[in-house]
């Protein structure tokens, strides 16, 4: 802090009453502060604005400091060469050719590198590179141009004012001629024409101001007709079979011009070729034109200029359609090879960029009558010829190519054409034809014999990337002159590639799409058998289409099953399906498995709960899933259900059958049939009442029916031969007959066999009285039977015997009985 400081401190009061009194002492001491106003440090000039290339020196005042000091311009030490002292008390630092845009100057001591002053210098350029032009506005109408322009190159920085000022060599003061903004200055040559007269020559300069600065460029003189823009060429482009004629015309006053042609392929906007012409004391002239391609669309403009005059606006672009080229006028290169030791067979092929139609076959497997169908392809005459083509297939043997005999034609109206060849070797031939006079042989291809020793490429490799298929494969020990590759994907439509090397890329190719590729190696003259890759796909993509086949679900599972669809043959092999399901409220769950597995049980879900569902294949390629299904668990499981289902059906099955059989046993016991009772005899049933020789009831008796309904007998009389009750059934007795006055407690008694032996009774029906019998006692041994127990007493009848004399002959009984007694 210097004294002039130190006192300003001490002089600063805040109240009013000191600040009265810092201005009388001001006052005061006036004359001592412009004495330390002279020991002020300081750097001058302030601001400045100087010109680019220009010199300049900056001053710092060291007074107040006492030692050396140094610059800085832009934060970086300036050599101290570049600076001088004056009286130790300045020093000054000299710049030269000053190109900075703007440069911050800095005075530091040297000892305390402490900051004594600074100042900001900015540079100006004055405009340069002025052009000028007079130009028509219309370009189609001639006479005297209409506008005149100056362009330059200035500094853009801030807001400058261009003016334009310009003076005849007629005249020795300056006009303004335009204002601007910019570096482009426009005005009508009409209002001053009399400032530039067509006749005479010009100067130019450009003033540039600012608020800072103001400068002028170099003083530019120009001749009229050497910034005159004529106007553009009007042009005319006609074709032929074997050229193009491009003429122009222009408007030159009869003055040298100078011209230029460009023309370029409209396919490819390839660099245009430009061709350039001078033009004498003419208004016309015309160029031709042989080099370019047939059937192709070409871009022609044009433009000329004085002599040293700035060139006039590229006329109007006409873009023609050249023609086909004649056979005379198509280059051909001749390539000849050995056909027999002591000939040779030379082939043409067209040179060049023009139309070729690339000859190409594909030979089948021999039939069994040993031809083979040969597939001829190549491409067609560009459709851009507007013309109408037709191809012929020349097939001829190969022994016979230098006689020319034995060949077959074949007229062919597509790009493709069939013809079949025997097992020898053949050349092909394809042939144009347009309006039957212009013939183009573009191309031949060789046809081995079947059994023709020629070289293969072996090891064929194959794969894909991004939709292209690479090829590569291992060349024959032989040496070749390149290789054929064609491919296709349907067998009827073929592309094909030629190329030199052992490799190719296959472009262009349908979207997963599976492709058969055969290479075969070419030589000078011949064609060597080709080698087929096995079959690939130009892209494999994602997995067949998922679909949900069926949900079976049940309290807390479900059998979920799906199926794979897959409509493209290129689809992805699956690596796994998963399972994504989850409540409706819940979390999504998910679980993978196998490629093989389509059915899977999803466990642990909870009943009566409603799910979603889906499945996603993943393959290396992609993947894919189905729709989301959704389904609601059972409350039960159904598999219970079904299970007491079928055993109440069995259990109503089974109750059912026995009451079927029950009834059909009832029915058998109700409906008893008679028996035939030619097969029935007498005899006494055995009971617990043997022993007191009463004969029982039988166990089956017919409630309905009386004993003695039950056996009739024919005269009254009893066989014979029938046997008692009590008695062998095996011997031969007659019945006795019975007093009532030996029956006793209701008990038969018994009477001896021997005397019962003899006798023979016999009844009659008329004589059957009715007996009350005791219990346990039979009335008779027709009765019927039962095994159970016997029924309840009943009134017996009993048939009266009526004693019969020994002397009369016993007839034969004839007895009738029921089927309860063989039961």
């Amino acid at each position: 802090m210097n004294s002039e400081q130190e006192q300003l401190k001490i002089w600063h009061l805040p109240d009013r009453s000191r600040f009265l009194s810092f201005t009388l002492k001001n006052r005061l001491l006036e004359p001592a502060r412009s004495r330390l106003h002279s020991s002020t440090c300081n750097v001058v000039p302030k601001d400045e604005y100087i010109e680019v290339g220009s010199d300049i020196d900056i001053v710092c005042q060291t007074s107040c400091v006492q030692s050396k000091v140094f610059w800085t311009l832009n934060g970086t030490r300036v050599d101290e060469s570049l600076s001088y002292t004056i009286n130790s008390s300045r020093t000054v630092l000299s710049l030269r050719n000053f190109t900075y845009p703007k440069a911050e100057l800095v005075c530091h001591t040297a000892d305390t590198e402490r900051v004594i002053g600074g100042t900001i210098i900015r540079s100006y350029s004055k405009p340069r590179n002025i052009s000028c032009m007079l130009y028509y506005s219309n370009q189609d109408r001639p006479g005297l141009p209409d506008k005149f322009m100056c362009n330059w190159e200035h500094q853009k920085k801030g807001n400058i004012k261009y003016t334009v000022l310009s003076k005849s060599s007629l005249t020795r003061s300056w006009s303004e001629i335009c204002n601007s903004h910019e570096t482009t200055c426009i005005s009508d040559y009409f209002k001053i024409s009399d400032k530039i007269p067509m006749a005479a020559n010009f100067s130019v300069t450009v003033r540039a101001k600012t608020a800072a600065w103001n400068t002028s460029s170099d003083t530019y003189t120009f001749r009229p007709l050497n910034i005159l823009q004529i106007t553009r060429p009007k042009l005319k482009v006609t074709t032929s079979s074997d050229r193009i004629l491009v003429t122009w015309t222009v408007v030159s006053q009869k003055k040298t011009t100078n011209c230029q042609v460009k023309y370029r392929k409209a396919v490819n906007e390839a660099t245009p070729v430009v061709l350039n012409k001078t033009l004498v004391n003419t208004e016309t002239s015309e160029v031709a034109i042989e080099k370019v391609d047939s059937c192709s669309n070409y871009t022609f403009a044009a433009r000329c200029a004085y002599k040293e005059a700035p060139w006039s606006a590229w006329s109007q672009e006409k873009t023609v359609l050249t023609k086909l080229k004649s056979k005379n006028n198509v280059k051909t290169d001749e390539r000849c090879a050995p056909v027999l030791p002591l000939f040779s067979m030379c082939f043409k092929r067209v040179a060049g960029s023009d139309v070729r139609l690339r000859l190409w076959r594909t030979v089948a497997e021999a039939e069994k009558n040993g031809i083979r169908k040969v597939h001829a392809m190549w491409t067609e005459i560009p459709s851009s010829c507007q013309e109408t083509f037709t191809y012929t297939i020349k097939q001829t043997p190969y022994k016979d190519l230098m006689t020319g005999g034995n060949h077959t034609d074949t007229l062919c109206c597509s790009s493709m054409c069939d013809v079949d060849v025997n097992q020898e070797a053949h050349r092909i031939n394809l042939t144009a034809f347009h309006n039957e006079s212009l013939s183009l042989v573009e191309d031949s291809v060789y046809v081995p014999a079947v059994d023709e020793s020629l070289p293969q490429v072996t090891d064929i490799q194959t794969s894909t990337h991004e939709g292209s298929v690479l090829v590569s494969w291992k060349a024959p020990l032989q040496p070749v002159r390149g290789y054929m590759i064609d491919y296709t994907h349907n067998g009827n439509q073929y592309y094909w590639k030629e190329t030199e090397y052992t490799n190719a890329t296959l472009f262009d190719l349908l979207d997963k799409t599976p492709y058969n590729i055969t290479v075969t190696p070419l030589f000078d003259d011949k064609t060597g058998h080709g080698k087929t890759a096995h079959q690939i796909c130009s892209r494999v993509g994602e997995p067949g289409n998922v679909s949900i086949d069926n949900i079976q679900a049940r309290d807390t599972s479900a059998v979920l099953s799906w199926i794979v669809k897959s409509e493209e043959p290129c689809s992805g092999d699956i690596v796994n399906y998963t399972i994504f399901y989850g409540a409706q409220d819940g979390p999504q769950l998910n679980v993978t498995v196998g490629n093989r597995t389509q059915k899977f049980v999803l466990k642990d879900l909870n009943p009566e709960t409603q799910y979603s569902v889906y499945v996603r294949a993943t393959a290396l390629t992609g993947a894919t899933q189905s729709e989301n299904k959704v389904f609601t668990s059972k409350r039960f499981d159904p598999r219970l259900i079904l299970a007491l289902g079928i055993c109440g059906g069995i259990l109503i099955i089974l109750v059912l059958s026995l009451g079927l059989c029950c009834a059909v046993q009832w029915k058998k016991f109700t409906e008893k049939p008679v028996p035939n009772p030619c097969n029935s005899s007498l005899a006494w049933w055995r009971s617990s009442s043997d022993e007191k020789g009463i004969c029982s009831y039988p166990p089956y008796l017919d409630p309905t029916e009386s004993p003695c309904d039950s056996v009739y007998t024919e005269k009254a009389l009893v066989s014979p031969l029938a046997p008692r009750c009590n008695d062998n059934p095996a011997s031969d007795l007659t019945e006795e007959y019975i007093d009532p006055a030996t029956v006793s407690d209701g008990h038969i008694q018994k009477q001896d066999p021997v005397e019962l032996a003899g006798t023979q009774n016999s009844s009659s029906p008329e004589e059957c009285t009715e007996l009350l019998p005791t219990e346990n006692v039979l009335s008779s041994p027709y009765r019927s039977q039962t095994s159970v127990e016997t029924p309840a007493p009943r009134a017996i009848k009993q048939c009266k015997r009526a004693p019969v004399k020994q002397q009369e002959k016993m007839l034969p009984v004839t007895v009738y009985v029921t089927l309860d007694m063989f039961e």
